[in-house]
């Protein structure tokens, strides 16, 4: 995961709100809300549906990850 430590915030945060929350037009109603009601009522079975939740929520995951790998190094370094 050194990797992920190597990413910064800003490119993390801009990639979810862009690809995270995509697509903006016609109407506001991202992907990624779309693909995750498709995963839980159990209708997400095309494949091109599920590359779209991977595409549009990695950037999401990421981010996270980072975050808690942030936080959980910064943790450590103070008790030390």
């Amino acid at each position: 995961m050194k990797w992920l430590d190597k990413v910064s915030f800003p490119i993390l945060i801009v990639a979810s709100l862009t690809l995270g929350l995509a697509p903006f037009m016609p109407e506001f109603k991202p992907h990624l809300l779309e693909k995750l009601n498709m995963l839980f009522d159990g209708t997400l079975k095309k494949p091109i549906d599920i590359f779209d939740l991977f595409m549009h929520g990695t950037p999401w995951v990421l981010l996270g990850l980072k975050t808690v790998r942030h936080f959980i190094s910064t943790g450590k370094q103070k008790i030390d």
